[in-house]
């Protein structure tokens, strides 16, 4: 028995289900998407979504680690 009442076809997303933005890049910590490409995805088109997602790799480098914390007070010892 075939079970195609349940099947449908899924929008592709990038989403990692960590859903933090970044307070200076302004872009999502887990999936790199602006809070606009993130509001806006289900209602893009794929070829938009794909776009996005080819260039989502070149922005981690947006996300600069932090200072601060333990490791930055051991360091300056």
């Amino acid at each position: 028995m075939s079970d195609d009442l349940w099947a449908r076809e899924e929008i592709e997303s990038p989403c990692i289900k960590i859903c933090v933005i970044h307070p200076e890049a302004r872009i999502c910590t887990g999936c790199l998407r602006s809070i606009d490409e993130i509001g806006r995805w289900s209602k893009m088109s794929a070829e938009e979504r794909r776009e996005i997602m080819g260039a989502l790799p070149a922005r981690a480098g947006l996300l600069k680690k932090r200072r601060g914390g333990r490791a930055a007070r051991l360091s300056r010892g």
